[in-house]
């Protein structure tokens, strides 16, 4: 994404009839546009990053004579769907956006140039030069969805979650006899008579599944923002109830600790599939909340019940969020850094606005370009660094010789 450009001040000079040496009147350019982020509980995907990844806010105008400023470009706001987390190209988290409302700077628009009306002085009794536009910022970021969900259904391939969720809610999952059927997570809103929740059907978990085998890091990502855990444990499988559950909270708890401490029920899944006998053997391993059957719709309103108590109770328990955050990125101050060929390059964007004027080539805007970066401790940085005199010192595009005064 990219902020929009900054318009560029301008140079000029009163020139009216009967009036004698009129003074400079350029006016200021117009900002750039900005371009944020912003959950929003409308959206539901990142979707439309996929055919167009790239947004860019409206540049500034440039100023004109007579002290006309420019106009300022409007912002972009970029909707995307609650709990988009944002990250840079190494992979650190830039923003969170949990919450309807909640809003991140993405890329900064440029500054507008000053016209040459703002350089008078006692000194500069006529400046003939003014300030470019700042330069849009411009960035590339990953977007990353973490489902929002009230229950995710964890459990290992083909123990019956796609089943489920397809009976419980009007989802209509992809349902096949074969391992990671679902390859995405699919939502289903479920409606009882005094309440109404969202639950997650996601791909299976097999273990070692932290490590990343399987689906795993792709499944586990997704159970972060869930309320409760639905633990659904193959009543038919060799495997053991037991052992089904010992290796699901393992990889659960070997991804994020804290998730065990979330409210959970633990459901005995495909009692269809087994006589009865069988069925009270294997109910005597573990403490199930409720045993289902998902084809034959058994004990689904019972199952549906516990869910929607544990969500209300998880739900009162959470802090209340009022209005909406606004993330603000911290400043960057003066930066210097020596290259391999021996230059050094100022990094900042006070420093390189500093030397953004309309004409370098002009002794009034040189002298100006020289007094700003003083102040801002540019010389004194390059000195700490190690610069010597006769050195090429970068800012922005243009290049300069070191002189110690």
């Amino acid at each position: 994404m990219r902020g929009g450009d900054g318009g560029a001040g301008c140079v000029a000079f009163r020139r009216e009839a009967h009036v004698a040496k009129g003074g400079p009147d350029g006016g200021d350019g117009g900002r750039g546009g900005d371009v944020w982020l912003v959950a929003d509980r409308n959206v539901a995907s990142l979707l439309a990053f996929r055919d167009h990844p790239h947004r860019r806010a409206a540049n500034g105008t440039h100023g004109q004579g007579k002290k006309k400023h420019g106009a300022a470009a409007d912002d972009l706001f970029v909707h995307v769907p609650e709990g988009t987390v944002v990250l840079d190209r190494d992979g650190t988290v830039l923003a969170d956006l949990v919450h309807h409302g909640d809003r991140w700077l993405g890329a900064a628009g440029g500054r507008g140039g000053k016209g040459n009306a703002r350089f008078l002085s006692n000194r500069r009794r006529a400046p003939s030069f003014a300030e470019q536009g700042e330069v849009g910022e411009e960035r590339w970021l990953n977007l990353e969805l973490k489902l929002m969900a009230d229950v995710a259904l964890v459990g290992f391939p083909n123990v019956g979650k796609s089943t489920l969720i397809s009976v419980i809610s009007a989802a209509k999952p992809k349902i096949a006899d074969y391992p990671f059927t679902t390859l995405e997570p699919n939502l289903g809103v479920v409606r009882i008579v005094d309440a109404e929740f969202v639950v997650a059907d996601i791909p299976g978990l097999i273990e070692g599944a932290a490590e990343g085998k399987g689906l795993g890091l792709r499944f586990l990502r997704h159970i972060e923002r869930a309320r409760v855990l639905a633990y659904l444990i193959d009543l038919a499988s060799d495997v053991s109830p037991k052992r089904q559950l010992e290796v699901l909270r393992h990889e659960v708890g070997e991804y994020r600790p804290e998730l065990l401490e979330r409210p959970s029920i633990v459901v005995g899944s495909r009692s269809d599939l087994i006589d009865e006998e069988t069925l009270q053997e294997k109910c005597k391993e573990i403490d199930f909340d409720v045993v289902i059957s998902a084809v034959q719709q058994t004990n689904l309103a019972e199952l549906t019940g516990k869910m929607a108590d544990a969500v209300r109770n998880a739900r009162q328990e959470e802090p209340v969020v009022e209005g909406f955050i606004v993330h603000r990125p911290v400043a960057e101050g003066i930066r210097i850094e020596k290259n391999d060929d021996g230059s050094f390059t100022v990094h900042g964007r006070s420093a390189e606005r500093a030397v953004a004027l309309s004409d370098l080539t002009n002794l009034e805007a040189l002298d100006y370009a020289h007094m700003r970066l003083k102040k801002l401790g540019v010389d004194k940085a390059l000195a700490k660094a190690g610069a010597q005199f006769g050195d090429t010192v970068h800012i922005g595009s243009l290049s300069f010789e070191y002189e110690e005064d």
